[in-house]
């Protein structure tokens, strides 16, 4: 709901409608200071929040990594005695 402004039809303010006026705008300011402290305190989780997640996945990609180079070492292992056996049984037949 909106609040109807009242049009003053006199030349001068006075001074209780100047403070009047004064106190609502202060009042309207730390409002929205207080809105802007929860702003803030939700923008620091959603960083600590973006910080966890690139730390863990930077060290999934690093176990990834070691996963892969071990996989490639096994699969040459397992390709060398493949290529021994066949030889093996060459000579056998």
């Amino acid at each position: 709901m909106r609040k109807e402004v009242k049009k003053i039809t006199e030349k001068y303010v006075t001074m209780s409608a100047f403070e009047k006026a004064m106190a609502s705008i202060a009042k309207s300011f730390t409002k929205i200071d207080e809105r802007f402290t929860r702003h803030d305190k939700a923008f620091e989780l959603i960083l600590k929040q973006m910080q966890t997640f690139t730390e863990e996945a930077r060290e999934h990609r690093q176990t990834m990594a070691n996963l892969v180079h071990t996989d490639i070492k096994q699969e040459r292992t397992v390709e060398d005695l493949r290529i021994r056996v066949e030889r093996l049984e060459m000579k056998i037949n």
